[in-house]
């Protein structure tokens, strides 16, 4: 199995677990700072570019050496680490002034759609 595909799978179990968690356990603590749907917010996009990342893995088994699928994957890695790590943070700490660096994280994410198209330009599908 590749990396990528190994990231997702954990990045996934990661999503659903702290969705379940934030849904049931924290949701005095998110109620209380009024960030439910911030909660919710970094959940969606960590889900989501999970199943980004699983795509790339896939991909680089039909196209082992596409580089650019290699920096699509890492950069939704990144993103889901900023942006959906900033807000999980800033919701379950009241720490508002980590909204700065949320943007760096939907850029990473942004980046690495760039890049998922880009690798579309190096493949040659034949039949």
């Amino acid at each position: 199995m590749n990396i990528h595909i190994k990231i997702a799978a954990i990045l996934g179990a990661l999503a659903v677990g702290i969705g379940a968690f934030g849904a049931h356990s924290l949701a005095g603590i998110l109620a209380e700072y009024g960030r439910t749907e911030t909660f919710e917010t970094a959940v969606k996009y960590h889900f989501y570019h999970a199943l980004a990342i699983a795509l790339i893995g896939v991909l680089k088994i039909q196209f082992p050496n596409n580089k650019k699928l290699n920096f699509s994957g890492y950069f939704f890695l990144a993103g889901i680490i900023i942006f959906s790590g900033s807000l999980y943070v800033m919701s379950l700490t009241g720490i508002t002034w980590l909204g700065a660096i949320t943007p760096f994280g939907g850029l990473a994410f942004i980046l690495g759609w760039i890049y998922l198209f880009l690798s579309s330009r190096s493949v040659k599908i034949t039949s």
